[in-house]
């Protein structure tokens, strides 16, 4: 709330004017039913005609004035409120950015675009016409209740009569609206999580003849939304009724009331006809609170789930006076590392020392620590105990981002954006030179497969990366690396799906781009075998370590894993030997 409050005040000269024209247009409508009054009861009763040009003309002028007045009160709340959620949206999406990898550890997608989308929307409405309907209301309610007091005050105390119940009945209403609101955002979060998976997962899905079940699953969550609406409406039908039977009654008294204070000549038929008129300025803000009590309670139920996004605290951050070097040579040392996740140990006691331009290959059986201990090199997680090294500066207390920037990934997972394949490779370089981004797409072999398609590197590929194939993927991704130009190139499992020959080239091509310092993890002997030294984890521990010929020597796990990827051709070199 606090910062909704933040952007609402830079925003004040529009609500200063929205709020300005609003009294100006309520005042002159409040003279409206005043003059009725004196038509009916000059012009009319006493024939005074000579007013009734002036009265119309007055009433016209009314009628213009409040179009325009309008237009500008509406116009105002809906820039001031749009500007607001531009500046929340971009504030939350830079909030997002920062945050670590465990957050998204532990947050689906669907519930953030949920947060992102709807409930932003939901502020929205309410700083739009929550914010307007609510000054309007009560600016309404106190004006027509003192000239109601000013015109006959037994009249006015009949219509006031009923509003303590009325509020009442909306307190409740919110309370209600509220909670039952609450549960309907969470499961919409879950119903935008359940749809994005699948249909990011559409292949997968068909691929296994699962659409009924997933269909099902979908129809399940559809269906608990479903129940918490129709939980929603049967309060509003509890409670909204009754609002409407209130406001009614008000009528029905100062009909029969002020029937018979004419009829008794208290007052005056003009008075009775403003008199009714007047009433329904009272009327329209008692049931309008229905409407008003679900937007706010919306609203206020989304600020919440924006607030949980926004108390989220990046695990990693800057030190106070961090490093900040010209430039980093890429010697990378690790000293005892240990990290466990939550409570469960992932690495434990690594050392390493990989030097300017070193190659270090990581095997290992799955989970047994590969990729963590590359996301530590580029503080995507914290060390649990011992440090890294980059420089022989500690890199908790090296600047984050001239860290990151001297770092090039090729993860695990790839990812390519709907985007063409020249603005995938050119991510986070932008503008760089034609020679560089030649020899980076020769080196990965990007070249070969793009020179045969028609628009070239201007071609969209689809949502990570539809249309091409999981080698192709890799490749661009490998030469978004290489474009990069960092000092340090992390490729996880990044030739995994690449053919032996394609393989063989892009190594060769590695090979010869000096001064990087290199760490390959991999499950092919193939990928590591050129190493400067190769690491065996097993548990999160190093079990090995050395180079190609030493493990084979050793006659270790490496030597296992070779005789298993290289045995035939071992067995035709003993035969070619006999």
């Amino acid at each position: 709330m606090k910062r909704l409050l933040q952007f609402m005040k830079k925003n004040l000269w529009c609500y200063v004017i929205g709020v300005s024209a609003m009294i100006a247009s309520i005042t002159l409508d409040m003279f409206s039913p005043y003059l009725m009054k004196i038509i009916v009861d000059d012009v009319i009763q006493k024939g005074n005609l000579n007013l009734f040009k002036w009265l119309l003309g007055g009433l016209a002028g009314i009628t213009i004035s409040r179009a325009f007045l309008g237009y500008l009160k509406e116009y105002m709340f809906d820039y001031s409120s749009s500007d607001i959620i531009v500046s929340l949206r971009k504030s939350m999406f830079d909030h997002i950015q920062r945050l670590s990898f465990s957050f998204f550890d532990r947050t689906n997608t669907g519930e953030l675009m949920s947060r992102m989308k709807e409930d932003t929307e939901n502020v929205l409405h309410a700083t739009a016409f929550g914010i307007m309907l609510i000054s309007e209301m009560g600016i309404t309610f106190i004006a027509a209740s003192v000239i109601l007091f000013f015109l006959n005050w037994k009249l006015a105390s009949v219509c006031l009569l009923t509003m303590p119940f009325i509020a009442y009945i909306a307190v409740q209403l919110e309370k209600k609206v509220g909670e039952s609101f609450g549960k309907i955002s969470d499961q919409r979060a879950v119903l935008n999580t359940t749809a994005q998976e699948n249909i990011a997962g559409v292949r997968l899905v068909k691929a296994f003849g699962r659409e009924r079940y997933e269909i099902q699953k979908f129809l399940l969550q559809n269906k608990v939304s479903h129940d918490l609406n129709i939980e929603q409406a049967e309060v509003f039908a509890k409670y909204h009724p009754l609002i409407e039977l209130l406001s009614n009654i008000v009528v029905v008294l100062v009909t029969t009331a002020g029937g018979i204070l004419t009829i008794g000549g208290d007052i005056s038929i003009g008075t009775l006809v403003a008199f009714s008129t007047y009433i329904y300025a009272l009327i329209w803000p008692m049931r309008m609170i229905g409407w008003l009590t679900n937007v706010l309670a919306q609203c206020l139920a989304s600020l919440k789930k924006i607030d949980k996004i926004f108390e989220e605290h990046a695990e990693i951050e800057n030190c106070e006076e961090p490093n900040v070097p010209e430039k980093l040579t890429g010697h990378v040392v690790f000293e005892n590392v240990s990290f466990q996740y939550g409570e469960i140990p992932v690495l434990k006691n690594i050392n390493l020392n990989a030097k300017p331009g070193a190659t270090i290959g990581i095997m290992g059986m799955t989970g047994s620590g590969k990729s963590t201990l590359a996301n530590l090199i580029g503080r995507y997680y914290d060390t649990s105990s011992g440090k890294i090294l980059v420089d022989g500066m500690d890199i908790k207390k090296l600047d984050l981002k001239k860290l990151r920037e001297n770092i090039s990934v090729v993860m695990q997972d790839t990812f390519l954006f709907s985007d063409t394949i020249e603005d995938n490779i050119k991510l986070g370089v932008g503008k760089v030179h034609k020679s560089e981004f030649h020899s980076a797409v020769k080196d990965s072999n990007v070249e070969e497969f793009v020179s045969k398609m028609q628009k070239g590197y201007k071609t969209i590929i689809g949502e990570r990366g539809i249309g091409l194939s999981g080698g192709q993927k890799q490749r661009i991704s490998i030469a978004r690396a290489l474009l990069k130009g960092s000092k340090i190139l992390i490729l996880d499992d990044a030739t995994s799906a690449l053919d032996m020959e394609t393989e063989y080239d892009i190594q060769k091509a590695l090979e010869h781009r000096n001064g990087i310092t290199k760490f390959i993890i991999a499950h092919r002997i193939s990928a590591v075998k050129n190493a400067d030294e190769i690491l065996i984890l097993e548990n999160g521990e190093i079990v090995e370590r050395g180079n190609h010929e030493f493990l084979l020597e050793l006659k270790g796990r490496y030597y296992d894993t070779f005789c298993e990827q290289f045995g035939d051709m071992m067995l035709l070199s003993e035969e070619e030997v006999v």
